[in-house]
Parts: C-alpha cells; sequence; structure tokens
C-alpha cells in the first residue's frame, strides 16, 4: 500500500461519477459494506450520510473508513482509499448533497425531508489495481 497523494491517473479515476462501496465496522468488529455515492476534492473524500443509516453510527463511534472506487468502464481497475473521518457536520442547506447527487445525476439530492450529515474523509493508504495498479504492491 501506498501513502498519498495519488498519482494523476488515480485522481482522474476518482473525480469521475464511478460506482464506489464503502466499508465502515460495526462495535464487534465486523465490516460492512455498502454503496455510496462520494466526490474527490482536493485529496480528501466528501460522503453524505442519511440520519437513519447505520453506517453513520459506525462512523461516529470507529471514524475508519475504506472506500473503493471501481472504473465505471472497466470494474477490474479500481482504487480503495483507507483512511478515517476527520470532519463530520450536520448538511443543513443540503449543499453537499446536492453537490454529491449533480455529480451523478446532473439534478440536486431529491429528498429534503430527512437530515443529512456530511463526513471528510482524509486518506492515509491507497492501492489500486488494473490501470491504477501502485507499482510499489506486491505480487498476489
Amino acid at each position: 500500500m501506498s501513502k498519498p497523494p495519488l498519482p494523476d491517473d488515480a485522481q482522474d479515476l476518482l473525480r469521475r461519477p464511478n460506482p464506489a462501496v464503502m466499508a465502515t465496522l460495526r462495535s464487534d468488529g465486523a465490516p460492512v459494506s455498502t454503496p455510496t455515492w462520494y466526490v474527490w476534492e482536493d485529496g480528501r473524500v466528501l460522503l453524505s450520510l442519511d440520519e437513519g443509516r447505520v453506517r453513520l453510527k459506525h462512523l461516529r463511534r470507529d471514524p475508519r473508513v475504506t472506500l473503493t472506487v471501481l472504473d465505471g468502464d472497466d470494474w477490474y481497475t479500481h482504487v480503495t482509499l483507507i483512511g478515517r473521518v476527520v470532519e463530520m457536520y450536520e448538511d443543513e442547506g443540503r449543499g453537499d448533497i446536492d453537490r454529491i447527487s449533480t455529480h451523478y445525476t446532473g439534478k440536486p439530492y431529491p429528498d429534503r425531508v430527512r437530515t443529512r450529515y456530511s463526513t471528510w474523509i482524509e486518506v492515509e493508504r491507497w492501492h489500486g489495481w488494473g490501470a491504477h495498479r501502485d507499482s510499489g504492491q506486491a505480487s498476489t
């Protein structure tokens, strides 16, 4: 695994609205994964979480998170980011979720009722596969 910064080609992948899966940790230490939207900005990841989601509870208890972003055209090519939540706040004006939704759908997020929380994830390590394979990784 490598430490940031990520190479330009991996960052190009992360800037696109690609499919992603995040993993958090339950209180018993078991990992839980779920698909998610994200935005990559300035070497960090922005996520938006609905107030009722269990993954929000997980991140409040343990800020460690992994995000795997798959190239939408070639899922063999992917980048996995390992890090932790460094900032969490209520998205009062829904600016963050609207930004993320627009990134993926071209439209603001439709649910205007439920409270949303924004989380910024700082990347501590990363690895890639396929076109973004980190040259420092051991072969498997």
